[in-house]
């Protein structure tokens, strides 16, 4: 999935708001104004992001669809009067709003130094290649002027209210438009004006909003919208919109791959929430662990499961939806899993997709397989082929366990509380038996897509009407969707 990195840069699972970015740009703006160095810097972010979460209040008609990052940490701060510098303090971080020293700048910083938006000299927060407008630093130097005093009387915080999550500022729309696709003030694109990862956001953005035209109506999420429209079926070769994107081969062959990473994820914990903990009962040997999945699996050997799958391509060629086919029917059961990781390992083969689909798909430009990944099921695939589906679930709990293993001991650290050794691991092998200290997620593994659509959606490039995606003119214009 590494992939992502490369297709949504300056975008991240955590990034929600472009009302953070514009005040990191505008804390940026102010740091330099003032020569402010590192702790300096640390200290304005911090209570910064206090004031922003204390204005959510203010904004009640907003608060069903924003919450500030930090705010339900901050209340206790906030009765008669803002506490600032206690809830901002850095000296007790896990009494403060965030127990990180840098707040919520440790998840906005990344993809904003990737925009463009803020840049980090020896530290300290400075302008980016993309600089606040002034608009938008007036917009925050209400909060910014706050941000020096210990303690702030709410009437003193109303006068900061227009920075607040979900108030509208138009200046703040049409510089974050132009950064994040990639445009000038009119909203034309001029490739060589902007750095590789600028058009690649922009091209996902592009191919995200023809999705949402030709699939918006079904009314499903952006990551399922986009999936439709070029994981399966023929719109990837066909529409000339997508196919004059060469992204969206790579998001094929992500979204394809995604499959086969969240039945991995799933079977996983599946497996580890059968384990007890270290003073339990429920403690597993591994033939107790393999017999867990080979219990579950159907009858008949592997070449009939194989026969049983959904067609993975139509007469034509198209790639059809198997996967969210065995979804349907099977959800979270383990041997749905097993068969999605089958129908991953059948997609790997040469010819199945093209080959630069194929490539993304498989995430290496190696020959030989990877521990667990398509190629490698693939390989256990053939060895049994003509065995029982029991063998073959058996022989993936084995492979998962030593996955386990080998993760766990290549994190092993020195403990310097103890002088001992750590093994950051959930699960655990003592006297030939497994137990577990908690249990291991299951959630799939982030495109960023979701938060790319709601960035769009806040900047008036997309929009939801009867609980369906649509693009709005605008979008379509600076998106050149072609309708």
């Amino acid at each position: 999935m590494r992939a992502v990195d490369r297709l949504v840069p300056g975008v991240s699972t955590v990034t929600r708001y472009v009302r953070y970015h514009s005040m990191y740009a505008a804390i940026a703006a102010h740091a330099e104004r003032n020569a402010l160095d590192v702790t300096a810097c640390r200290q304005l972010v911090r209570r910064s992001e206090v004031l922003l979460a204390a204005l959510q209040p203010h904004q009640a008609e907003t608060q069903a669809t924003w919450s500030a990052h930090g705010v339900d940490r901050i209340r206790r701060f906030r009765a008669e009067e803002l506490e600032l510098a206690r809830a901002a303090d850095e000296e007790q971080l896990n009494q403060s709003y965030s127990p990180r020293r840098w707040g919520f700048w440790d998840q906005y910083g990344g993809p904003a130094t990737v925009l463009g938006t803020v840049d980090v000299r020896e530290g300290a927060l400075r302008p980016g290649r993309h600089a606040c407008p002034a608009a938008v630093t007036d917009l925050f130097a209400p909060l910014l002027s706050l941000a020096s005093r210990d303690v702030v009387s709410l009437a003193a915080l109303e006068t900061a209210e227009r920075a607040a999550l979900g108030v509208p500022c138009p200046a703040e729309q049409a510089w974050l438009t132009q950064v994040l696709t990639a445009t000038d003030a009119g909203g034309a694109h001029v490739p060589e004006d902007w750095e590789a990862s600028d058009r690649t956001r922009r091209a996902t953005l592009r191919t995200l909003a023809r999705a949402i035209e030709l699939h918006g109506p079904d009314g499903h999420g952006y990551q399922e919208t986009l999936r439709s429209a070029v994981a399966f079926g023929e719109e990837l070769t066909t529409d000339p919109v997508l196919t004059a994107i060469p992204e969206t081969a790579g998001w094929r062959g992500t979204l394809l791959r995604h499959y086969s990473v969240g039945a991995w994820r799933r079977l996983w914990a599946a497996l580890v929430a059968t384990i007890g903990s270290k003073g339990g009962e429920a403690d597993r040997t591994a033939e107790e662990l393999r017999d867990w999945l080979a219990q579950q699996s159907p009858a008949g050997d592997v070449r009939a499961l194989l026969d049983d799958l959904p067609r993975l391509k139509d007469a034509t060629g198209q790639v059809m939806p198997a996967e969210r086919e065995l979804l349907a029917q099977g959800g979270d059961a383990p041997m749905t899993q097993v068969r999605l990781l089958i129908v991953g390992a059948l997609r790997s083969r040469e010819g199945h997709l093209s080959d630069d689909v194929r490539a993304v798909f498989l995430g290496r430009q190696r020959r030989s397989a990877e521990f667990l990944d398509p190629t490698w099921i693939d390989g256990l695939v053939h060895d049994y082929l003509d065995r029982p589906v029991r063998d073959l679930a058996a022989r993936l709990v084995d492979d998962m366990l030593a996955q386990s293993r080998r993760v766990a001991l290549a994190k092993l650290r020195t403990d310097p509380a103890t002088g001992g050794l750590k093994i950051f691991s959930r699960l655990h092998l003592r006297n030939e038996r497994y137990f577990k200290t908690g249990d291991e997620g299951d959630s799939d593994i982030g495109t960023r897509i979701p938060q790319l659509g709601v960035l769009a959606e806040q900047l008036g490039l997309f929009a939801v009407r009867d609980d369906c995606h649509t693009v709005t003119a605008d979008g379509r214009r600076i998106l050149e969707t072609g309708r």
